[in-house]
C-alpha cells in the first residue's frame, strides 16, 4: 500500500487503539485509534500508527488511559493506549480498579514514548517547585486521564488532598493553557511527551514556564512502583531561556484483551516494528524508540499472544516470553531497526 510522509502538527494527545464496532456505516475490519485529549502526543501517535498498519485506520479522540482500560475490560475496545501506572492498576486491580478487581484479560503489546510529568506555571505566581503547588489554584486533569492518575498518586504521596488546593480543577488538556492564560488557574500538571503543543501554547502565549518535580514524595514514587522513573525535558525545547527540566515519568503502553484475535496483533504489531524508522520520524518523541525497551519497559500485563509470536520470529523473546540478557538481532534497513 503506498504511503506518504505525514506533517503532524506537534501535540496532537495520547493514544488508544481499539477496533471498531460493526455498522452500516463503518468497516467492521476498520482499526479506530482512540486517543485521549487532541492536545497530546497519543493522538499524534494514533494518527502515525494508522500511517504504517496495512489496515483501514483512523484515530479518534477519547476521554484517556482509565477510560480506555474500562472499555478494554467491558469489550467496548479491543486495543487502547494507556500509560504504564494506569496499566499496572488495572492489571493489578487496584487504586481505581479496585471495585472492578484485577484484570486478569489484560495483554501488553509494546511500550512508546517516555511520558515525563510535567508542571507548567504562570511565571508571576512564584511557583518555583512541587511544594509551592499548595493553596493554589491547579488543573489536575479530567477524570478518565492520566495525567490526573499520576496527580493524584504524587498527591498521596505528598501527603495532599483535593482539600489541599484553593481550586482543584478538572479541565481536558486541550483546555488547560487557556485557562492558565485567563488567570483562572496558577499551574497545570500534564503527564505528555514533548514538544507538545499544548504546553507550548501555555509557554508562548501566557508568560508560563516549566518547574522542576523533585523532593521525597517524587523519589518515593520512584522507588516504590516499577512503572515510575527519572525523567527530564531538554533545555530549550520550548524557547531559549528554557532550562532542562527535572521530573520524573511514566510510558506510553499499547494494550489489548487476550480476546482480541492475535492475528489481527500480530498484524498491527509487525507492521508498526517492520517500518519503526518511519514510525519515528512522525513526532521527537518516538526519536529514541529501541525494540528492546519497547518489548519490556513499563509492560505490567503478560504480551499478548500476536505480539509474542512476532517477537519470537525475530528471537527478541525466548520460548516462555522472556527478553533474553542478550536477543537475537537482525540486520538494520531502510524500514526497521535492532533491539
Amino acid at each position: 500500500m503506498t504511503r506518504y510522509p505525514l506533517l503532524l502538527a506537534l501535540g496532537l494527545g495520547g493514544l488508544s487503539l481499539f477496533i471498531a464496532p460493526t455498522s452500516d456505516a463503518q468497516d467492521a475490519d476498520e482499526l479506530v485509534i482512540g486517543t485521549a485529549s487532541p492536545a497530546g502526543v497519543y493522538h499524534q501517535a494514533g494518527r502515525a500508527i494508522c500511517r504504517v498498519v496495512e489496515a483501514p485506520c483512523r484515530p479518534e479522540p477519547g476521554d484517556g488511559s482509565v477510560a480506555n482500560l474500562r472499555a478494554l475490560r467491558n469489550g467496548e475496545l479491543g486495543i487502547a493506549l494507556a500509560q504504564s501506572d494506569i496499566h499496572y492498576y488495572a492489571f493489578s486491580g487496584t487504586e481505581g480498579f479496585q471495585e472492578a478487581g484485577p484484570d486478569s484479560r489484560l495483554r501488553s503489546l509494546f511500550s512508546l514514548h517516555g511520558e515525563p510529568f510535567t508542571l507548567v506555571v504562570r511565571r508571576d505566581a512564584g511557583i518555583q517547585g512541587l511544594d509551592d503547588l499548595e493553596e493554589r489554584a491547579v488543573n489536575i486533569g479530567n477524570p478518565g486521564s492520566g495525567q490526573r492518575g499520576t496527580m493524584l498518586r504524587l498527591m498521596d504521596a505528598r501527603g495532599w488532598s483535593l482539600g489541599s488546593f484553593r481550586l482543584a480543577n478538572d479541565l481536558p488538556a486541550e483546555q488547560q493553557a487557556m485557562e492558565l492564560c485567563h488567570g483562572k488557574v496558577d499551574a497545570m500538571v500534564y503527564t505528555v511527551g514533548h514538544p507538545n503543543e499544548s504546553v507550548a501554547q501555555a509557554i508562548r502565549l501566557c508568560d508560563a514556564t516549566l518547574v522542576d518535580v523533585e523532593g521525597p514524595a517524587v523519589d518515593m514514587l520512584v522507588e516504590a512502583y516499577p512503572f515510575f522513573s527519572r525523567a527530564s525535558i531538554p533545555g530549550g525545547l520550548y524557547g531559549e531561556d528554557q532550562p532542562a527540566i527535572r521530573t520524573f515519568g511514566v510510558r506510553a503502553t499499547l494494550v489489548a484483551s487476550a480476546d482480541t484475535d492475535p492475528d489481527r496483533v500480530y498484524r498491527l504489531v509487525a507492521d508498526v516494528f517492520d517500518n519503526l524508522l518511519r514510525f519515528k520520524a512522525y513526532h521527537p518523541a518516538f526519536g529514541t524508540l529501541k525494540p528492546r525497551e519497547m518489548i519490556q519497559a513499563g509492560l505490567s500485563a503478560p504480551l499478548h499472544e500476536g505480539a509474542l509470536r512476532y517477537y519470537r520470529e525475530q528471537g527478541w523473546v525466548d520460548e516462555s516470553g522472556r527478553v533474553p540478557d542478550r536477543p537475537a538481532s537482525r540486520p538494520a534497513d531502510s524500514a526497521t531497526t535492532t533491539p
